[in-house]
């Protein structure tokens, strides 16, 4: 069985590192991150974590849009 918070935890030290470097993939991954903690919320029935991570994944848009009109690399 594929199990995925293993792979919650891969995406978020990935994008972690990744934002931290200016890399703007680093915010596709916190997104994808996202969608599979809805799924493993879902999956659960934790439904508060479908909420928190659907704001999540708006407030990162938001954010890499203001980074990336603000120039950076």
């Amino acid at each position: 069985m594929f199990r995925l918070d293993y792979l919650s935890c891969v995406l978020t030290i990935a994008s972690t590192v990744l934002v931290g470097r200016r890399c703007w993939e680093g915010w596709a991954l916190a997104g994808v991150n996202s969608v599979v903690v809805c799924v493993i919320g879902f999956q659960t029935a934790q439904m508060g974590f479908i909420p928190a991570n659907i704001f999540c994944m708006v407030m990162s848009a938001l954010n890499l849009r203001a980074w990336r009109k603000s120039g950076a690399p």
